[in-house]
């Protein structure tokens, strides 16, 4: 019966879907499934961090063909390639953009001393992004922004496998509803939150990431004022305006089942998780509006025996999260700043520390903090993908 029930909604939501991809003023419903419950090394790119990540502690249980169970693999409705990917983003200035309210989100990246922000009104409807940034002596660094709306995940992936350049596809299929992107140069399927190819000739390879922050556009005007973002010029025709799903970001309803349903805290707060040696932790942004009543606070902790240091804003709407030892093995002790339009903490030797984990200011200025295995998104998903995942 939930099996039949499942195929029904499915596909309900693929006429849906489609035809949100033809007529911009469609929103696609939120009815919940019944739920089936189921009991690093660091690189360098250009002279940045990047993050190799492992396989997230997840079993291989597929049939030979998936890393994952295949009967978990859902068609999202659309079709390979029906959600579009931006191949060739452009880019305006702060005060050219028009589509944006103070209170949608960004994903922004800083790739050497360019700083660019990805709309979620934009990612909402295209889901990747294939970008490139020039760098010193013609160096480049090649990235998919890649965000899920269903578990509400953005991240930055390096486009480089295997010495070769490829860009991203979104497949149309899900794992605990969650974005499953295609590579272009193999046809390889990649899980988005484990972040390692689950299915194709790359199968088990590991992604690397690059930071990035998550925020709302008006805290990122306020403070990149002088950064590129992402507009609306895309080639495709969308409604950027209008949010393709519903009431989904509030309401408690999921489109499609996950296998594990955690329920400790709402399905859609946001949260940011930490991953050390497939161990995930998550902190919510309450714990940072109880400490000391300061604007700017911060956490000194540690996952799976990883120092860390977590900086969160509530009233700014970001969380971050650095390891606190360095490269050449200092393990620093940190104080958040709260007037600084700069940086948001110093440590222990006299450093100032911006957002994007780069010291600004005393003895290691130039350094940046080696990133977490770390990224945003809805409290649900983490529990799907980490069972028994630890709350802060």
């Amino acid at each position: 019966m939930i099996r039949l029930l499942s195929t029904l909604i499915t596909l309900m939501l693929f006429s849906i879907l489609m035809t949100a991809c033809q007529k911009e003023d469609t929103t696609i419903s939120n009815n919940d499934d019944d739920e089936i419950i189921i009991q690093e090394d660091t690189t360098g790119l250009c002279g940045h961090l990047l993050l190799t990540t492992d396989n997230g502690g997840i079993l291989d249980d597929g049939d030979g063909s998936w890393l994952i169970a295949d009967n978990q693999v859902r068609d999202g409705g659309p079709g390979k390639d029906g959600i579009p990917s931006v191949d060739i983003p452009e880019f305006s200035s702060v005060d050219d953009i028009n589509f944006l309210n103070n209170g949608d989100y960004v994903l922004g990246v800083k790739v050497g001393s360019e700083i660019r922000a990805y709309p979620h009104p934009v990612l909402d409807w295209h889901e990747i992004v294939n970008d490139e940034f020039l760098g010193q002596a013609d160096c480049k660094t090649y990235l998919s922004i890649n965000y899920c709306p269903l578990t509400g995940t953005g991240m930055a992936w390096n486009r480089e496998l295997d010495g070769k350049i490829t860009t991203f596809g979104v497949s149309g299929l899900l794992y605990n509803t969650n974005l499953i992107p295609y590579d272009r140069n193999t046809d390889s399927n990649w899980s988005q939150m484990r972040l390692d190819c689950v299915q194709g000739s790359l199968q088990g390879q590991k992604i690397t990431t690059y930071p990035l922050i998550e925020t709302t556009w008006k805290t990122w005007k306020e403070r990149y004022p002088n950064s590129k973002v992402m507009n609306s010029e895309t080639g495709f025709n969308r409604s950027y305006g209008s949010y393709p799903y519903g009431d989904y970001r509030t309401s408690e309803n999921l489109v499609f089942p996950v296998n594990i349903s955690d329920r400790r805290l709402p399905r859609k707060e946001r949260v940011l998780g930490v991953i050390a040696d497939g161990i995930a932790k998550v902190y919510r942004f309450n714990s940072f509006t109880e400490i000391a009543g300061e604007a700017t606070e911060l956490i000194e902790d540690s996952v799976n025996g990883q120092a860390i240091v977590v900086i969160g804003n509530n009233d700014a709407n970001f969380l971050v999260a650095y390891q606190r030892t360095t490269m050449d093995g200092t393990l620093l002790e940190f104080q958040a700043m709260q007037d600084s339009p700069d940086s948001i903490m110093k440590d222990n030797e006299g450093n100032s520390w911006n957002l994007f984990g780069e010291a600004i200011a005393g003895p290691r200025t130039g350094e940046r903090l080696s990133p977490t295995r770390s990224y945003m998104g809805y409290f649900f998903s983490w529990g799907a993908f980490y069972p028994n995942v630890e709350i802060y």
